[in-house]
C-alpha cells in the first residue's frame, strides 16, 4: 500500500462536492484570460500586490489595491454585486488570500487566481509594465 492509498478516496458524492465547492472560490489563469480577450470580462481583477511590483509587470486590465489598502472606501465605485478576482506573485504568496478575506469581511463577492503571476507566466501568458 502506498502513502497514495493509504487514506481511502472520497466516495465520488462528497468528492463531487468538494471539487465544485472549491469552483465557488477560486479560478484560473486560463479562464482569466479567455475573459479578458474574449470580452466577457463579467468581474474586476485585482493585483494585490505592491504598487511598486505592479509596476513592474503586471496584468493587462488589472487594478492595483494592494491587500492591506482593501477597504470600503476604496470599493465605492464598484457596485455591490460586483465579483473581485485576487491575485498575487502566484502560489508561494498568500497576498490574494489576504485580499480575498478583505473582501469577504466588507461583504462582496470574491475568488482568488491561486496561480498568480507566475501561473500566468506558466500558461505562456504576457504582462504589461508601467517602467
Amino acid at each position: 500500500m502506498s502513502f497514495v492509498t493509504e487514506v481511502a478516496a472520497a466516495d465520488s458524492v462528497t468528492a463531487l462536492a468538494h471539487f465544485s465547492a472549491l469552483l465557488e472560490f477560486e479560478t484560473d489563469c486560463w479562464d482569466v484570460h479567455d475573459a479578458l480577450t474574449s470580452d466577457n470580462q463579467d468581474f474586476v481583477l485585482l493585483d494585490v500586490r505592491s504598487p511598486g511590483m505592479y509596476a513592474k509587470g503586471h496584468i493587462a486590465g488589472a487594478i492595483n489595491l494592494p491587500h492591506g489598502k482593501i477597504v470600503t472606501s476604496k470599493l465605492v465605485e464598484y457596485p455591490e454585486d460586483t465579483l473581485f478576482v485576487t491575485y498575487c506573485a502566484g502560489p508561494h504568496c498568500n497576498g490574494a488570500i489576504r485580499g480575498a478575506i478583505r473582501l469577504a469581511k466588507l461583504g462582496r463577492a470574491v475568488k482568488t487566481m491561486p496561480g498568480g503571476i507566475t501561473g500566468w507566466l506558466d500558461e505562456g501568458f504576457t504582462l504589461e509594465s508601467l517602467v
